[in-house]
C-alpha cells in the first residue's frame, strides 16, 4: 500500500467514525434538526409579521416576499456555517468526552489527515441538516425559487466552506489548550462571525466598528454571493469572483489551520493536557 492510499484510507476513517458517532445519538441528531428548524422557522417568521409589527402595510406582497427569501437564505447559510464550523472546533472536546483523544493523537496518521477528514464529515453532515431545513422552510411558507441559480449557490457554497474550515480548525486549538472553558470560548468565535456577518442585516446597515469588521469575515461575501444566486438568479458568471475569493482564502487559511493547530498539539502534549477534563 502506497503512503498516498494509506492517508487516504486513514482520511476517510474519520470520517467514518464520526458517521458512526451520528448513528450511536440519533435521538440528539433528531433533537438537534428540530431545534434547528424552529429557529429558522421563527427568524423566516420576522418577514411575515413585517407589516403587522409596523402597525401599517409598510411593506407590499413583494417586498415582504422579497424579505422573507433574504431571512430564509441567512437562516439556511447559517445553519450551514455553524454546522461546518461547530463540528471543526468541536472536535477535540468530543474526543476529550468520549475519551479516545489520546488514541487518535498516538494514532499513526499525519495530522492533516485527521483534520481535513474530520472536516469532510462536517461539510457532508452540515449538508444534510441544510437540505432538510431548506425543504422544511420552502414547504412551509410556499417560497417561490424558480429564479434561483442552484448550481451558482452550490459552488459559492463549497468555495465558501474551505475558510470556515481553516476557521474551524484553529477554532479547535481552544478546547485542546482549554480543557475548561475551551469548548465554550470556540462559540465566542462563531458568535461573532454571527454577529458581523450580515446573516440577518446587511453590513452597509450596521454600526462600526461591526461594519469594518464584517470586510474581514469570509461568511460576509459567502452570504452576499448566496443571495445573489437565490434572490436574483446571479449565475456562476456572475459570482465567480467572490467565489474565487472564497477560493483562495481557503487555501490559505486550511494551511495556516493546521500549522495552528499543530503548534496547540506540542504545547498540550507538553503540558499534559490531553487527558485533562475539567
Amino acid at each position: 500500500m502506497t503512503l498516498a492510499q494509506h492517508e487516504l484510507r486513514a482520511m476517510y476513517g474519520f470520517l467514518e467514525r464520526n458517521l458512526n458517532l451520528v448513528k450511536r445519538y440519533w435521538g440528539w441528531e433528531v433533537v438537534w434538526i428540530a431545534y434547528s428548524v424552529a429557529n429558522s422557522i421563527a427568524v423566516v417568521l420576522v418577514a411575515r409579521s413585517a407589516n403587522a409589527a409596523a402597525g401599517t402595510e409598510a411593506f407590499d406582497e413583494a417586498a415582504v416576499e422579497r424579505l422573507v427569501l433574504f431571512l430564509s437564505v441567512g437562516a439556511v447559510v447559517w445553519h450551514y456555517v455553524s454546522v461546518v464550523f461547530g463540528t471543526v472546533a468541536q472536535m477535540v472536546a468530543l474526543e476529550r468526552w468520549e475519551g479516545t483523544i489520546e488514541y487518535t493523537f498516538m494514532a499513526p496518521v499525519r495530522r492533516i489527515t485527521h483534520l481535513v477528514g474530520t472536516s469532510l464529515f462536517a461539510i457532508v453532515y452540515a449538508l444534510v441538516h441544510t437540505a432538510v431545513i431548506l425543504a422544511v422552510i420552502v414547504a412551509v411558507f410556499g417560497i417561490d425559487v424558480g429564479r434561483a441559480d442552484f448550481g451558482a449557490a452550490a459552488a459559492v457554497m463549497v468555495a465558501g466552506s474551505l475558510s470556515l474550515i481553516g476557521i474551524g480548525m484553529m477554532g479547535a486549538v481552544l478546547p485542546l489548550l482549554y480543557p475548561e472553558r475551551g469548548e465554550q470560548m470556540a462559540w465566542v468565535i462563531q458568535a461573532a462571525l454571527l454577529l458581523v456577518s450580515g446573516v440577518y442585516a446587511l453590513p452597509e446597515h450596521m454600526p462600526e466598528p461591526l461594519r469594518t469588521l464584517a470586510d474581514f469575515s469570509p461568511v460576509t461575501y459567502l452570504l452576499a454571493a448566496m443571495r445573489d444566486a437565490v434572490l436574483d438568479g446571479a449565475g456562476v458568471a456572475d459570482i465567480w469572483p467572490t467565489a474565487a475569493g472564497l477560493f483562495a482564502a481557503g487555501l490559505g487559511l486550511i494551511p495556516a489551520g493546521v500549522w495552528v493547530f499543530t503548534q496547540g498539539e506540542r504545547y498540550a502534549k507538553r503540558s499534559g493536557r490531553l487527558k485533562r477534563s475539567g
